[in-house]
């Protein structure tokens, strides 16, 4: 794969592209063995870890909002750089914690920080760049972001290997010194003035019924987040006989996939007509993909089921990356200009929720109830998809009334 690619041309867009890469690296590494490292070094118990991780994102979705609008009102680049700093400080004292108790306190300032700053720094796209190339550049993000993942992944691996605690210590090292360059890579990048606030529309957003039902309906499409780490190792090692190790291959092809692929098929979003009609393909290609995997229980033979495991799994792919660009494209030009970090804030707490909720939903559908699990969450991905269009429209004339009365104020 290029270079060019993998990253945007020169510019901002770049500078957005590397921060974006200077974490995800530390990251990547951080996600393959942070849960080893909580119950192994920390010594915590693992209902223990979860519990604090649960509780830490519950209150990262809800503060995510808040301080999107932070960055509106105070300014996005300054926002980000100090939210990275404090995710970078959260990640620090990782290492030093060995207590319940300060643990979900650094969980807190961690979930908190990176929820903050996901939506500051959607903020600070939007403010650099023109509408008409946010999803482009969101797109050559999350391949940037896929190829950090990749390598980070990698980095745990060989720490996963060593299994000392210098070997943890040194992914957790990793991963805060990533948002510390990510930090100043930001700060590096043309300032983007505040927007003043407007008399009586405070937080907004929660009072947006339409933003807010797109949001949810965006949140079950992102449902489709838990199965790579979740939904299909379990169906594939419980009720297929495809080979263990093809759960690692499916997520490399997942990876690869989206970094070879994800700028070009974003090209075909522009607007919220080709967005919605992204978002319906995405929600077909689902069902299928839904319908292929539950096939995969009913075939004989490892590489029999192999070979349909991966098929359902480029379906997954494709899926994911127009369901990808099609929400980026919604969540930016149905959020009235002024308030991007704080709906963008607003729009980032679906990502938490599918995360939470996720694990718990397709235990139930798919090892519980197996093939009509597959079959309705699928369908549900389906409905939701279609449902996107009218929604969406209303979305859209919701915010062109507003806006007279927004200048007006």
């Amino acid at each position: 794969m290029t270079t060019s690619r993998l990253l945007p041309a020169p510019g901002p867009a770049r500078q957005l592209a590397l921060a974006q890469l200077a974490n995800s690296v530390g990251d990547g590494a951080y996600y393959v063995t942070s849960a080893l490292y909580f119950t192994h070094v920390v010594g915590l118990a693992p209902a223990k870890t979860g519990l604090g991780l649960t509780l830490a994102w519950a209150v990262g979705s809800v503060v995510g909002v808040p301080l999107g609008r932070l960055a509106d009102r105070r300014g996005p680049r300054g926002t980000a750089v100090l939210l990275a700093l404090a995710t970078s400080a959260a990640v620090a004292s990782f290492l030093v914690v060995r207590d319940f108790v300060p643990f979900v306190a650094a969980a807190l300032l961690y979930a908190a920080a990176q929820s903050g700053l996901a939506a500051a720094r959607q903020a600070l796209l939007a403010g650099l760049v023109t509408q008409e190339e946010r999803t482009g550049l969101l797109a050559h993000l999350q391949s940037t972001l896929n190829a950090g993942l990749a390598v980070g992944a990698g980095l745990g691996g060989i720490a996963l290997h060593h299994g000392s605690e210098a070997a943890y210590l040194s992914v957790f090292a990793l991963d805060a010194a990533g948002f510390a360059v990510c930090a100043a890579v930001l700060w590096r990048l043309p300032a983007v003035a505040p927007v003043a606030a407007v008399a009586g529309e405070r937080l907004a957003v929660l009072r947006d019924r339409p933003y807010a039902v797109v949001t949810l309906l965006n949140t079950v499409l992102l449902l489709r987040m838990p199965l790579l780490s979740l939904g299909i190792p379990l169906w594939l090692t419980e009720r297929t006989a495809a080979p263990a190790w093809l759960v690692s291959a499916l997520f490399v092809l997942n990876t690869l996939g989206v970094m070879a692929f994800q700028v070009r098929t974003a090209r075909s979003v522009s607007g919220i007509p080709t967005a919605l009609r992204a978002v319906r393909r995405s929600g077909v290609l689902m069902l299928a993909a839904c319908a292929v995997f539950a096939l995969a229980a009913a075939v004989g033979g490892a590489w029999t089921a192999a070979a349909v495991l991966v098929a359902a799994s480029v379906l997954l792919l494709a899926a994911e990356m127009l369901q990808s660009a099609g929400s980026w494209q919604l969540g930016f030009d149905l959020a009235p200009s002024g308030r991007i970090g704080e709906y963008q804030g607003f729009f980032g707490t679906g990502v938490t929720v599918a995360r939470t909720l996720g694990p718990l939903i397709l235990t139930a559908l798919l090892v519980e109830w197996g093939t009509p699990g597959w079959l309705l969450l699928g369908g549900a991905v389906l409905a939701a998809s279609y449902a996107m269009g009218p929604v969406a429209r209303w979305a859209a004339r919701a915010r062109d009334v507003r806006a007279p009365a927004a200048r007006a104020a």
